[in-house]
């Protein structure tokens, strides 16, 4: 495994951890389908919250959160409907997140960014 997916692993490690302890619950994690990824898909308070992680060691590129373009965004809303469809939760509360995740000098900080649409 390359640096980039270890690290962006790791990443998400760290933020399942970090909802876990905020009182989410995790549904899924990579869920995949024809219409792309969600990296973690989390219940709270009578809703499904689609989250994506961005983890970087630095700001040199700029935000993390920077990197969720409009286009990400619409590949995000299409595997969400899907992932709604096949497990039968259309009625349910949705939103999207995204988790900025750094990790400078071995200590992780988190930024969390939620209803980002």
């Amino acid at each position: 495994m390359y640096f980039k997916q270890e690290f962006g692993k790791e990443g998400e490690d760290v933020a399942a951890q970090y909802l876990k302890e905020k009182g989410y619950k995790i549904l899924d994690r990579n869920f995949a389908c024809k219409r792309g990824e969600i990296d973690i898909v989390a219940f709270k308070d009578e809703q499904i919250i689609f989250v994506e992680i961005k983890s970087r060691t630095s700001t040199k590129y700029g935000l993390p959160s920077e990197a969720v373009t409009k286009e990400k965004i619409k590949h995000l809303l299409r595997t969400a409907e899907t992932y709604l469809i096949i497990k039968n939760l259309m009625d349910i509360d949705v939103r999207i997140d995204v988790i900025e995740v750094y990790k400078e000098k071995g200590i992780y900080q988190i930024n969390h960014l939620e209803q980002v649409i």
